[in-house]
């Protein structure tokens, strides 16, 4: 199999998708898994910090660090949205890891927000995410269509929102 020409890259905020919840999970090597009804009571009991969901003025502070961030590594980051309750991007790291990636992206935003919007905070991000490898350049137009059409908060030209290539 060929290297993917970039990843499509997504993960939730700290308590937004729990393991046993109802809409299911991914589980590395095993593949799409139902939750079984008690799962999800124990991932709620587990929980150190209440549900993390971001204000418009944290989407902002998530989207400029990952663009800075980016930029920094040399990564080529295609698309980007930071939604209230999960993280969409879409991008080219050569030689790095997509676990990697998204590590890097959750500390570095992770700062950032406890800097600028919490810092008695420490969960803004679930533990894992989830990749999908793009191959051709069909499935990365249709990759950067869909993370550029769910947009969930407007933004505004004059604004202080992330700009990507």
């Amino acid at each position: 199999m060929n290297d993917p020409i970039a990843l499509f890259i997504t993960w939730p905020t700290h308590g937004t998708w729990l393991l046993g919840d109802d809409r299911g999970w991914v589980e590395l090597t095993h593949g799409w898994q139902l939750p079984p009804s008690s799962r999800d009571l124990e991932s709620l009991s587990r929980m150190k910090e209440d549900v993390c969901l971001f204000s418009t003025a944290e989407c902002r502070i998530v989207e400029k660090q990952i663009v800075e961030s980016c930029k920094h590594r040399r990564w080529t980051l295609h698309a980007i949205s930071c939604r209230s309750n999960h993280m969409h991007l879409v991008i080219r790291a050569i030689n790095t890891s997509p676990k990697q990636i998204r590590e890097a992206l959750k500390d570095w935003t992770t700062r950032r927000l406890k800097e600028l919007s919490d810092q008695n905070r420490d969960q803004w991000w679930a533990e894992r995410g989830s990749v999908r490898w793009i191959s051709d350049l069909d499935e990365l137009k249709l990759a950067k269509q869909y993370v550029n059409s769910t947009k969930e908060f407007e933004k505004k030209p004059d604004s202080q929102s992330a700009t990507t290539t």
